[in-house]
């Protein structure tokens, strides 16, 4: 439920903020680094990759490869945040106060970590890590083949069902 929360907001932060890329362009312009070019392009360029990966989250066949994708982004995007903690600039409506921009800077590790997480990129169960039932328990196992769990073949198995029919 943890994980579905996480995916689910960090898939909404992704998609909203794709979206204000292409609806108020500026501020994501206002924070480029001036050695960068094409600001706009990458702007949008950057919007849509937000969407798409935050889309791309919420689905299991692009889940990690989603996640790779918005890492890979957030790596792209850290030159911003640089950007504007040495020039202190902020985003409209933001605080005017230097220890937000620096704040922003840790802040993109545990975001990252995040996607991480979201995107089953770690802390997942192992699908080895079953624990197979004990023999006395009534319970093969993985299979459910009493008789793999006493120790016969599959084709010993066999034999024994056409010798019981």
């Amino acid at each position: 439920m943890v994980r579905w929360l996480a995916r689910f907001g960090i898939a909404l932060s992704f998609v909203a903020v794709g979206i204000s890329h292409f609806t108020d362009p500026e501020v994501f312009v206002g924070i480029m680094p001036t050695y960068l070019p094409w600001h706009l392009e990458l702007v949008y360029l950057s919007g849509i990759f937000e969407i798409l990966g935050g889309l791309g989250l919420l689905f299991p066949v692009s889940r990690r490869f989603a996640a790779y994708g918005l890492l890979a982004l957030l790596v792209a995007v850290y030159p911003a945040n640089i950007h504007m903690l040495v020039n202190e600039v902020y985003l409209e409506g933001m605080r005017r106060e230097p220890w937000l921009l620096w704040l922003r800077m840790p802040f993109q590790l545990v975001f990252a970590f995040a996607v991480g997480f979201a995107g089953d990129l770690w802390f997942r169960p192992s699908p080895s890590a079953k624990i197979p039932a004990s023999p006395d328990s009534g319970s093969a196992g993985e299979s459910g083949d009493k008789d793999q769990c006493m120790g016969k073949s599959k084709g010993e198995q066999g034999e024994a069902q056409s010798r019981s029919t």
